[in-house]
């Protein structure tokens, strides 16, 4: 405890350290930002939920000369990346479980997708996010940081920090690829192999049931590939930071957000209806 209060706070050094590059890219990530904020808003009014990302945060990194962060605003961003990241684990694989009862078992799905379930699915990826999210928090807000403050990354990450502590963390990144790692892998194969299973279903199916089912199940496929290849590549490995391991973080904190609500929108017939509606009443 004595050694980890030497670190005060951490200097993230960012993406670049040009400032022509950093401008550049604050004028990209806030054309993403717009459009991702656009897209979010366009599903809230249809009655949808908004997606989350870092990209505020990136951006005032980006304009700030003094790029530090406190360690207790750091360990706070290391419990929202896990939380959110968690979560949405839990809820891609609810998403498939519904597609599978909406194809495979249709004249019961109403009695299976009833309100309770719905209900205790959500406790479950909170419950699910919030474990995740902590045991990260406690393996590193226990390690002793007395050395150099400097975190090449624009966020607080765990393979970053990890690098910086005065101690031997072998075991923690081992957990590490556990918790994220080896369990993104089963998860994922899970999910592919549910989809399979619904595909092989398609075929007692008319040809319009068919297309619309295969235009849902297209866009749970593309989100869930989004996901779960970025996360497998980063944390199915050594512990061990990468010069990819930025351009991997934007993408699935930055890049999918954006693309999720147009994935799910222009892919899904019934939100295309309802947003037609919409605009024709406006």
């Amino acid at each position: 405890m004595e050694h980890r209060n030497n670190v005060t706070d951490f200097v993230l050094l960012g993406l670049t350290q040009s400032l022509k590059g950093q401008k550049i890219l604050f004028a990209v990530f806030l054309l993403i930002y717009v459009v991702t904020m656009a897209g979010n808003l366009l599903i809230i009014l249809t009655g949808a939920q908004p997606s989350l990302g870092f990209t505020p945060n990136m951006m005032i990194i980006l304009l700030h000369v003094n790029k530090t962060i406190f360690f207790k605003a750091c360990m706070t961003q290391l419990l929202v990346g896990p939380l959110f990241g968690g979560a949405e684990i839990v809820f891609l694989v609810a998403m498939a479980y519904d597609h599978y009862v909406a194809i495979c078992k249709p004249l019961h799905y109403s009695t299976i997708m009833n309100q309770l379930l719905c209900v205790q699915l959500l406790v479950l990826a909170c419950l699910g996010g919030f474990v995740h999210a902590l045991s990260h928090i406690l393996f590193v807000y226990s390690l002793p940081f007395c050395g150099s403050n400097v975190i090449d990354h624009f966020i607080c990450d765990m393979y970053p920090l990890l690098k910086l502590a005065c101690t031997d963390t072998y075991v923690i990144g081992l957990t590490v690829v556990i918790s994220d790692g080896i369990i993104s892998v089963v998860i994922f194969s899970l999910l592919l192999i549910s989809y399979g299973v619904i595909l092989h279903t398609l075929q007692n199916l008319s040809q319009e049931g068919r297309r619309k089912a295969l235009s849902t199940c297209g866009s749970h496929i593309t989100v869930v590939v989004l996901f779960f290849v970025p996360c497998i590549f980063m944390y199915v490995r050594p512990p061990s930071t990468l010069p990819i391991d930025k351009r991997l973080i934007v993408f699935y904190t930055i890049i999918t957000p954006m693309l999720n609500p147009l994935i799910y929108t222009l892919r899904n017939a019934e939100m295309k209806s309802v947003m037609n509606k919409l605009w024709t009443r406006k």
